[in-house]
């Protein structure tokens, strides 16, 4: 990933966090790994532990952020999240979302949040 790249998602990440505690949601954590399987935000609202993915785009890109979750991405996010639900001794349901953030070239943004992407 670029320099650039990095910057903007790491806002993206940012972004969805805020948003996502304006709906009431707990983060629990962000950027966790285990490996080489990393899940952007894991987040908790009543009694569903939610793995969230979060997609940053420059508006007009060539990919929209629902393209980049191919097979190969949803196989590593279930990894990911059995892993973090085993370690933690996880007694909650577990759902899999898609924040995708749209920035314009003045940074404005836009969120599309996707619920049960899995």
């Amino acid at each position: 990933m670029s320099g650039l790249q990095t910057i903007i998602g790491n806002r993206g990440e940012e972004i969805a966090t805020e948003w996502l505690r304006e709906q009431g949601f707990y983060i629990v954590e962000r950027n966790w790994r285990v490996g080489h399987y990393e899940i952007d935000i894991i987040a908790q609202r009543w009694d569903t532990i939610h793995f969230v993915e979060v997609k940053t785009r420059k508006l007009g890109g060539w990919q929209s952020p629902y393209d980049s979750i191919d097979e190969r991405k949803r196989r590593s996010l279930r990894r990911a999240a059995m892993n973090y639900a085993a370690v933690h001794r996880l007694r909650h349901l577990l759902q899999f979302d898609l924040i995708a953030i749209t920035v314009d070239d003045h940074g404005h943004h836009t969120i599309e949040y996707t619920e049960h992407i899995l």
